[in-house]
C-alpha cells in the first residue's frame, strides 16, 4: 500500500476541519485530517525501510499530511549528520508553521557546535519557515545547559515583517525570559528588538505560569 492511501485510511474529517483552522497558510484541499499519534505510529512502522528512503526523496509532496509524516521520519533519525542534511533537503519545502515547529530531531543534541553554525545560517535565509526553524530550533538547545547568548543577539537582529518569524522570536525571548532572565532581559530594556515583537514578548510572559507575579509586574512597565 502507498503511503498516501495509509494517510487516507488514518484520515479523520473532524479533526481535518479543526485542523485547517489552525494552518491558513495551508489550503483546506490539501489536508488530509490525520492526527499526531497516528502520524507518529506510522512514522515508527515504515522508518528504515525501502518506503520510507523513496517518501524521503519525493519532495514536493503535494498534502499537509505528507509533510507532517516527513518531518516525523526526520525526527526520527538517529545520526546527527543525516538528520541534518535530511532537515536541509526539506525547509524549502516547509509551508506552514506546524510543520516547522515539529521538525526537532533528538539527533541535533549530539553535535551542538555544528548545530549552533547552521541556525545563523538558517536566519540569514529569505524563506520564513527556514527561519522560524532556526529560531525554533535556537530556542529548543540553546537555552538551557548548552546556553549561547549570541544566539540571543542573531535572534535579535532578525528583522522581518513576517507574522511567524515575528511570533518565533517572540516566543524564544519569552522562553528566554523564563531560562536566562539575566541575558534576556536587556533586550526589552534597550528596546532591542521591533515594537511589535518586544510587546508580543511581554504578552507570552504575562501569560506564562512561568514568570512570577513580581517579574510579570516588572515587564508590564516596559511595554512600547
Amino acid at each position: 500500500m502507498e503511503i498516501r492511501e495509509k494517510l487516507l485510511e488514518l484520515a479523520d474529517p473532524k479533526y481535518k476541519a479543526f485542523h485547517a483552522k489552525l494552518i491558513p497558510t495551508v489550503p483546506p484541499e490539501r489536508i488530509l485530517g490525520v492526527r499526531k499519534p497516528a502520524l507518529n505510529a506510522l512514522a515508527r512502522e515504515i522508518e528504515k525501510t525501502p518506503e520510507a528512503e523513496a517518501f524521503l526523496r519525493a519532495l514536493p509532496h503535494e498534502t499537509y499530511d505528507e509533510n507532517a509524516l516527513h518531518g516525523a521520519l526526520i525526527c526520527r533519525m538517529r545520526d546527527f549528520d543525516v538528520a541534518l542534511a535530511a532537515a536541509e533537503a526539506f525547509l524549502p519545502y516547509i509551508d506552514n508553521w506546524a510543520v516547522c515547529d515539529m521538525l526537532s530531531p533528538k539527533a541535533f543534541a549530539k553535535n551542538l557546535p555544528a548545530l549552533h553554525g547552521k541556525i545563523f545560517c538558517w536566519l540569514q535565509s529569505d524563506r520564513t519557515y527556514t527561519v522560524r526553524f532556526g529560531l525554533v530550533t535556537a530556542m529548543t538547545f540553546f537555552l538551557d545547559g548548552a546556553f549561547a547568548p549570541d544566539l540571543l543577539a542573531r535572534a535579535a537582529a532578525v528583522r522581518s515583517e513576517e507574522y511567524y518569524i515575528r511570533m518565533a522570536q517572540a516566543w524564544l525571548f519569552c522562553t528566554a525570559l523564563c531560562k536566562q532572565y539575566d541575558a534576556a532581559l536587556p533586550y526589552l530594556t534597550q528596546r532591542r528588538l521591533d515594537a511589535w515583537t518586544h510587546n508580543k514578548t511581554i504578552q507570552k510572559c504575562l501569560e506564562s505560569y512561568r514568570i512570577s507575579p513580581e517579574m510579570k509586574a516588572y515587564l508590564r512597565t516596559l511595554k512600547v
